[in-house]
């Protein structure tokens, strides 16, 4: 299957998937160009603390001293990596990033590739739903961290809209377009007010936030993802068909 819906590095891809490094000694002043290896452990060392003190304290809420503090490096090692804060930012969000979109579409190419014409919506929603749900399950604290942090930045009013939409916009127009396929008869608004009900009930949900503990007394867990995952789906189906006729095509 072609993945030239969007293009993944493989090098920011491995990176994410193995298992953060073990914490080396601090290092001040600019490495050695020739250590190519130890600058890779200590970039990545840097983006797993900031990932954490981002996921937990927001962008504002952190500064470039803390996360090299985190890290266990000197702070000019943070601006060497990686500049100003926001830089720090977007490759922490970007990493992870590549990672669920490459995922997703994978997901839902091979998916449209093998029902055919028997491709239904709930077809297509689990298998744009399971990779993220899968990373927050098995992947380890660094992608529950991720989750909380895309929670935090799609309700963002400064920046969320246009981070959000630099690093996942194309894997979502993908699913917009093969669901459109199986339903013919709604609008581009339809399916677009949709998604943005799912992304919503989607990152609120990946963040665990312990809101639904407390709403239905224990009875419910935000941290049962499997769960979660389930009823997203039908959930999602429902509203995406509720909602078609709403707007009329053009």
């Amino acid at each position: 299957m072609s993945k030239t819906d969007i293009a993944i590095p493989s090098r920011a891809v491995a990176a994410a998937r193995r298992k953060p490094p073990g914490a080396p000694a601090a290092r001040r002043g600019r490495p050695p160009k020739s250590q190519a290896n130890p600058a890779g452990e200590t970039r990545d060392l840097i983006l797993d603390a900031a990932e954490d003190l981002f996921s937990k304290h927001g962008f504002y809420g952190v500064t470039i001293r803390e996360v090299a503090r985190e890290a266990g490096v000197d702070t000019a090692l943070v601006h060497y990596y990686f500049g100003a804060k926001r830089e720090l930012f977007d490759a922490v969000f970007l990493r992870r990033a590549e990672v669920w979109n490459d995922d997703r579409v994978a997901a839902i190419n091979r998916y449209a590739e093998t029902a055919g014409a028997a491709m239904t919506l709930e077809g297509l929603l689990e298998a744009f739903l399971r990779p993220p749900f899968e990373w927050s399950l098995k992947g380890g604290p660094g992608w529950k961290h991720y989750a909380a942090l895309v929670a935090q930045t799609n309700a963002n009013p400064a920046f969320g809209g246009e981070t959000m939409a630099r690093y996942f916009d194309p894997a979502i127009h993908r699913l917009i377009e093969l669901i459109a396929l199986t339903l013919p008869e709604a609008s581009e608004v339809d399916l677009y007010w949709a998604y943005h009900n799912l992304s919503g009930a989607l990152t609120l949900t990946l963040g665990e936030t312990g809101r639904l503990d407390r709403l239905s007394g224990g009875k419910a867990r935000s941290g049962d993802l499997e769960t979660a995952g389930d009823y997203m789906v039908r959930f999602a189906a429902a509203g995406f068909r509720a909602v078609v006729g709403m707007s009329p095509r053009p």
